[in-house]
């Protein structure tokens, strides 16, 4: 059995990263009464494949209970049960802006004066637990993809863990309009135009023919370098970000010609720099 414990701070983001953690095959318990963790332990350890990896979201809205917390932990180190505790932290002003925008209030507001007071309060309450965590995650200036590529790599088994990016390279038609899910979009209208070559015409971007009309131009073997050179800084970085896809999208007036050209020799380029990539035409079948 395998136990991950979230606390951490109001608004630091616990709750959506037991979710991220659910969707990676953990069975997830919000705001377990602390005095339950032992219990619990006990079910999954009994033989229940149901579970075999948990989390449990515990804090200080346990009120009193909280303050059994290490006693709860101590009790699972006696069990011989593995346990990990991942602390979700954020910045003060952060938390404020977030409860302000949400207009909730924060479990200790009772108790306190005021919001600042109440997550001074929490902070020192949390600190020891701070102190003991395996993992802290500041979540103060972190994406959601960010927060879900560190967990993912923290948390996930096996395949999960390296959850590979997916490039889409699509070619379209500006006629046509724009793909709405496209993350990245070129215009290659400033190439020559096949179409206005008569032999040409009925041809596609996939034809030999059509393919040595637009790369005889000079401004292909510059803009397809500068281009190339974009994808070899961006993809990785995408990637760091934890996204898991991305849709490069080439237009061209009709989406026949140049844009499938270009859309194919980009594609891959990026399939030799070893991502997994697809390719697509969106209005090859267009007049």
């Amino acid at each position: 059995m395998e136990i991950v414990i979230i606390s951490g701070m109001s608004g630091a983001g616990k709750s959506r990263a037991a979710t991220f953690m659910e969707d990676m095959g953990y069975f997830c318990v919000d705001n377990l009464p602390v005095p339950l963790i032992t219990k619990f332990a006990e079910l999954g350890m009994a033989g229940s494949e149901e579970y075999e990896r948990v989390v449990l979201v515990t804090d200080v809205r346990a009120g009193g209970m909280f303050d059994s917390l290490f006693q709860a932990l101590d009790g699972l180190e006696e069990m011989k049960c593995p346990y990990r505790i991942l602390f979700m932290d954020c910045g003060d002003d952060v938390i404020i802006k977030r409860y302000k925008e949400t207009r909730r209030s924060h479990p200790l507001a009772e108790e306190s004066d005021s919001l600042e007071q109440a997550i001074a309060r929490e902070r020192k309450m949390l600190t020891p637990l701070r102190e003991r965590a395996d993992h802290v995650i500041d979540t103060s200036e972190m994406p959601t993809a960010k927060l879900k590529g560190e967990l993912r790599r923290l948390f996930a088994h096996g395949s999960q863990r390296e959850e590979p990016m997916q490039v889409n390279v699509t070619s379209f038609g500006f006629k046509h309009g724009l793909p709405r899910e496209a993350d990245l979009v070129f215009d290659v209208r400033f190439l020559p135009n096949p179409f206005y070559v008569a032999q040409l015409r009925h041809q596609t971007g996939l034809d030999a023919g059509v393919r040595d009309y637009v790369f005889q131009n000079g401004q292909v073997e510059e803009f397809l370098t500068r281009l190339e050179g974009l994808m070899e800084y961006l993809l990785p970085r995408y990637v760091e970000e934890g996204k898991t896809a991305l849709v490069i999208a080439v237009g061209c007036t009709g989406g026949h010609h140049r844009s499938v050209a270009i859309a194919h020799e980009l594609s891959q380029f990026i399939a030799r720099r070893g991502f997994a990539v697809t390719e697509n035409h969106r209005d090859l079948a267009r007049n």
